[in-house]
């Protein structure tokens, strides 16, 4: 066959890159989690990510953000092989170096995961090397019609329609044997047969006080006071979620201590079992966002775990490490002092869900939880903040990251049409470790007046406010909300970014009279 001047088809370099991902992803499963080179290489992607990146991405898709850079990750693959197979003979391997070069990439990207073993790598080659073979398959044009004689007028039509026929089959190869894999790797790891044979105890000493019925402030009933274990936010650096079962789980202690332990899950037994209620909250929630939870917690004051090594004087800080290399940096007083923070094993009087951090988890009330709510956690390093940088203070956020006094506004929501007559107001409060003493709001340019508070269980829970009011004059209307939390502090109007260390400002919603 003559090699004419005209390009191939970006299509094929698609399939070929298809292929080379969907084998690799299916050839993963014999080998493991740790293989799996399309979460090595997000997760890569995730850590290189410069943070006000990372804080756009959380602000713009939320608790999907993963999903959408798995998806921006394949787009990029596609597009560049698309590119580079135009330019592919065979003389001149241009998309073929280009699968070679994301192959030496993925590799480098699965052996930089935590845990993972040479041996790892070679689900990616075995996928590069295939990928590299569908490329110059097709490049080669090895379907023409070997009915039509060289240089017919039917042979070039029909080579090209073999040709795309093959192209998209492939295509539609890689992506069943991607997600097979994808599927077969979650279904062989998962630990979901674990976390359902696990009973959680409980407590016998200190279980949490009862809510009482008045945490819900009278017509407000849109937002509970315990969040749902299925609706309870997740942000996490985990592309996938770490699948850890308790006969593996360990936690080691070590560092600045008198002596280095650690600790099984059976271990976990001989200390005493305690119940908290806490809320959580994220330092990417903007004002008015949706990043902030409450839930009960089951599990191990962390000072007691602490105890047992000997803190010496000069440790400020404990970095905790997480089983997919996440760390956090805390300071010693928050996780030895009275607050009882917990190395928590349950979530609303069940196991932890495995995207919430199973089977044991930091939950440390006052803290925003990039410095605080380390998840699946493996490590506890004594140390000092003028010595370690976790995760996020290495990106620009700040060492230390209480939490600031905060409100917001859930009815009515944005652009809302509100009917004329009585109606009611609402929303949360919060100052974890502080806890909130009144909150007040305003409509349109009145003056501020006292919002109706649900009972305060605790100063490390959100509390919930009401609002009765009479809508009477119809059109546009707006409703601020402001809290004052046990130290006198008001919350502040001045508008600052999440970045360094939380969001501020007045929660402000404009609505319709109708």
């Amino acid at each position: 066959m003559v090699e004419t001047a005209t390009r191939p088809s970006p299509w094929i370099g698609v399939a070929a890159a298809a292929v080379a991902l969907g084998v690799a992803q299916l050839t993963a499963v014999a080998f493991g989690p740790h293989a799996d080179s399309r979460t090595a290489v997000g997760s890569a992607v995730v850590d290189l990510t410069p943070g006000p990146v990372k804080e756009w991405a959380i602000q713009s898709f939320g608790t999907s953000d993963k999903l959408a850079l798995s998806i921006v990750v394949l787009v990029v693959v596609a597009v560049i092989a698309a590119i580079t197979a135009q330019y592919e003979t065979r003389r001149r391997p241009v998309g073929s170096v280009a699968i070679v070069v994301a192959g030496v990439l993925g590799c480098a990207a699965v052996v930089s995961r935590a845990g993972a073993t040479p041996v790892d790598v070679v689900p990616t080659l075995i996928g590069t090397v295939c990928g590299v073979l569908v490329l110059r398959w097709l490049v080669a044009g090895r379907f023409a019609a070997p009915e039509a004689a060289e240089g017919s007028s039917s042979a070039e039509p029909d080579r090209g329609r073999r040709l795309s026929m093959v192209t998209f089959g492939l295509i539609g190869v890689g992506a069943v044997t991607g997600v097979a894999g994808a599927l077969l790797n979650r279904l062989n790891s998962s630990v979901a047969d674990d976390r359902t044979a696990f009973t959680l105890p409980t407590p016998k000493g200190t279980p949490a006080p009862v809510v009482p019925p008045g945490v819900q402030p009278a017509g407000f009933t849109q937002t509970p006071f315990i969040t749902p274990n299925a609706d309870f936010y997740r942000i996490d650096t985990a592309l996938s979620v770490p699948q850890v079962s308790r006969g593996d789980w360990r936690l080691r202690i070590h560092g600045m201590v008198d002596r280095e332990v650690t600790l099984s899950f059976d271990d976990l037994q001989r200390f005493e079992l305690v119940e908290q209620i806490v809320t959580l909250t994220c330092v990417s929630n903007p004002v008015g966002g949706d990043l902030i939870s409450n839930a009960k917690w089951t599990g191990y004051r962390v000072r007691d775990l602490l105890a047992e090594v000997g803190i010496h004087a000069d440790a400020d800080m404990v970095l905790s490490t997480s089983v997919d290399g996440f760390t956090a940096g805390t300071p010693v007083e928050a996780l030895t002092d009275q607050r009882d923070s917990l190395l928590a094993i349950g979530m609303n009087d069940a196991p932890l869900p495995t995207e919430h951090g199973y089977p044991a988890r930091l939950v440390v009330p006052g803290l925003y939880g990039y410095v605080s709510a380390t998840k699946w956690l493996a490590e506890l390093e004594l140390t000092r903040f003028d010595r370690a940088e976790a995760y996020w203070t290495k990106l620009g956020w700040s060492a230390r990251g209480p939490i600031k006094t905060e409100s917001r506004i859930d009815v009515p929501r944005q652009g809302a049409e509100v009917p004329r007559g009585a109606t009611t107001f609402g929303g949360v409060a919060w100052a974890q470790h502080r806890g909130i003493t009144a909150v007040e709001v305003r409509v349109d340019d009145g003056p501020w007046q006292p919002a109706q508070l649900g009972t305060s269980y605790s100063n490390d829970t959100w509390r919930l406010w009401s609002f009765p009011w009479q809508a009477e004059t119809p059109g546009p209307h707006e409703i601020a909300v402001r809290a004052t939390d046990s130290t006198g502090t008001v919350q502040t109007p001045d508008e600052a970014d999440v970045v360094p260390d939380g969001a501020t400002g007045w929660h402000t919603v404009s609505f319709d009279v109708q």
